[in-house]
């Protein structure tokens, strides 16, 4: 859907590198191997994004450091474009307004560091969940997303030593009670 929007390959990387997660950052040499794209296509791209105000820059020694403008007024509506692209949103909306007992819900792997993905890797944070009706409705949604849809049950112990020993930008937090 989303390519028949936008038919550049590298600017849809770049959106969902940035406005899947905030928290994501990047230099153009680090993104050339990770997207696989000349560093050229990429510096365009960058440079259309800063121009427009959407990515923010800063130097750290030699390398100009990009991160999401999340005060640009289109942020949160492209956030959920994306959101919607991936189907995020229709897994929150299946899986965990059904959940009694549901603190909060993580996206981890790739998807989460801004990488485009057929698998999509949840935590369900909370007390009390029944995880085979929470098996049933992640293969209903994986079903209706068309994408394959990982889960795990964790504990506040089991999130804390993950948070502390990753960096910020491989979790993160899609819903909360």
């Amino acid at each position: 859907m989303l390519e028949a929007l936008i038919t550049s390959k590298t600017r849809i990387k770049l959106l969902l590198k940035f406005f899947l997660n905030s928290n994501n950052t990047g230099y153009l040499r680090s993104l050339e191997p990770e997207f696989g794209e000349s560093t050229n296509a990429i510096r365009q791209e960058l440079n259309r994004f800063e121009k427009a105000g959407l990515l923010e820059s800063s130097i750290d020694g030699q390398k100009k450091i990009f991160q999401a403008n999340t005060k640009h007024s289109l942020f949160p509506e492209l956030n959920s474009l994306l959101m919607k692209y991936v189907g995020l949103d229709a897994i929150i909306e299946r899986v965990i307004n059904n959940l009694g007992g549901l603190q909060e819900v993580y996206l981890v792997g790739d998807l989460a560091k801004g990488l485009n993905s057929s698998l999509i890797d949840l935590w369900f944070l909370g007390d009390g969940l029944d995880e085979a009706y929470l098996k049933s409705l992640t293969i209903k949604a994986a079903e209706f997303i068309q994408r394959e849809v990982r889960y795990s049950i964790i504990t506040d112990e089991e999130l804390s030593r993950y948070i502390e020993s990753t960096a910020k930008n491989e979790i993160l937090l899609l819903w909360k009670a």
